[in-house]
């Protein structure tokens, strides 16, 4: 009977039941360990993944700002009152610099549902449709732009606002409002750029005419 007592206390202290219970502890704690690494290493990619994105569509943004400034700079009023010879040279150096500008490929792909896609379809038509009449009516199509502008933004709009376009905008994927209430911006900054070389050129037409007769009566 004690030789038995003694088997049964080597047994547990060399490895029986209780030891097989704290090889499964010493287990689980070792992979809990592991899980929680390899969580918080997941955790810090997801942020660098995100910074990733950010910083390539600021990357995104300024190409379009650079390729709207370099139009800007062509079609301008001032590279008009220059001599042919500098408008030459300095077209030149503007359509050098926008070729650059377009080497450069940037490209951040927004995930999207199905609905989501065809919401970001039916927005695109929308503003497309718009554009497509902007020669024949530039007063009608900029109040438009505005009304579907005012559809896109969390301030309180100056005008109309487009009902059914922001019940469109609103089934869009987040990065995706984002992008098209840039492209009303900048479709509307344009308008606005066209409106004043219109009305400059305008005016040096009626103060051209004015000095005409005036140098008839002379």
């Amino acid at each position: 009977m004690a030789q038995a007592k003694i088997n049964s206390s080597a047994k547990c202290s060399s490895g029986g039941d209780g030891g097989q219970l704290r090889g499964r502890f010493f287990r689980s704690t070792s992979m809990a360990d592991r899980s929680t690494r390899l969580l918080e290493c997941l955790d810090q990619l997801e942020r660098r993944v995100e910074a990733l994105r950010d910083t390539a569509s600021s990357m995104e943004q300024e190409k379009e700002t650079l390729l709207e400034m370099i139009h800007g700079i062509q079609n301008s009023q001032d590279m008009r009152n220059i001599s042919e010879g500098e408008r030459e040279e300095l077209s030149l150096t503007a359509k050098r610099l926008m070729g650059r500008t377009l080497t450069v490929e940037v490209s951040v792909e927004t995930i999207r549902n199905p609905q989501q896609q065809r919401s970001l379809l039916s927005a695109t038509q929308m503003i497309d449709e718009i554009v497509s009449k902007l020669l024949d009516d530039l007063e009608d199509s900029k109040n438009r732009l505005k009304s579907l502008y005012g559809a896109c933004t969390s301030d309180v709009p100056s005008g109309p606002v487009d009902q059914k376009f922001q019940s469109v905008i609103i089934g869009c994927a987040i990065e995706d409002q984002k992008k098209i209430k840039r492209r009303l911006e900048t479709l509307l900054r344009n308008i606005e750029n066209s409106e004043q070389s219109i009305t400059l050129l305008e005016h040096q037409k009626t103060s051209s005419n004015k000095q005409l007769c005036n140098n008839g009566k002379d």
